[in-house]
């Protein structure tokens, strides 16, 4: 097992930002922190969901993996009436309809207040 921390999109807790165990990376749940400011982007669900989307992007890059490996992902969101929302923007960054297995839970709160919170896990292909 490998703990793995990126300066570029910090934890916000005593946890790892992700750990590869064998050729599995499971990524911690990621809120819609922007790298640069620090600061949870939140005007409207669409732009939380691509921040997480973007985020999770550059975690994978960092570990050489891509979206196409990918294997489940897990959404935690206040409000149940945002899912075709986020729906549209999650679609966007996996090709050709091959999407990971997934699960969706509504939930009270979120840290720092967010409204969406997504984890994954991706197999790193040698």
């Amino acid at each position: 097992m490998k703990k793995i921390s990126t300066k570029k999109i910090p934890s916000l807790g005593p946890y790892s930002t992700c750990v590869l165990v064998e050729n599995f990376l499971f990524i911690s749940g990621q809120i819609a922190i922007d790298p640069t400011t620090k600061k949870l982007i939140s005007e409207t669900i669409e732009m939380e969901t691509e921040r997480i989307m973007k985020n999770f992007k550059i975690i994978l890059s960092e570990n050489q993996i891509g979206f196409e490996n990918v294997i489940k992902t897990s959404f935690f969101i206040r409000n149940i009436d945002d899912y075709p929302k986020i729906n549209s923007v999650y679609s966007k960054f996996f090709h050709k309809r091959d999407y990971p297995a997934r699960e969706t839970i509504q939930v009270l709160g979120l840290p720092k207040n967010a409204n969406i919170e997504i984890s994954l896990i991706a197999q790193k292909l040698n």
